[in-house]
């Protein structure tokens, strides 16, 4: 059975960006997390970081439907 909450670190790795990225994405209140322990450890739990992905398609696919790609613009294509 995997853990109902993550560490910033698993989160980072799941997502391929770095911690700080994490902490700022938590401090920012883009995903949820809650603050444990006498040091205050951030924790995310797993089914909050997959809707933060699903969302995350929504936006993207919302913005690739609003931003057609134009090939002649695009140097990746060229």
């Amino acid at each position: 059975m995997e853990p109902r909450f993550l560490l910033m670190a698993d989160v980072a790795e799941q997502l391929n960006v770095s911690a700080s990225q994490v902490y700022h994405m938590v401090r920012s209140g883009e995903l949820p997390a809650i603050k444990i322990g006498g040091r205050g450890q951030w924790r995310i739990e797993r089914s909050k970081l997959e809707e933060y992905i699903e969302r995350k398609y929504a936006e993207t696919a919302e913005w690739v439907r609003t931003n057609p790609l134009v090939e002649k613009d695009d140097p990746d294509l060229s």
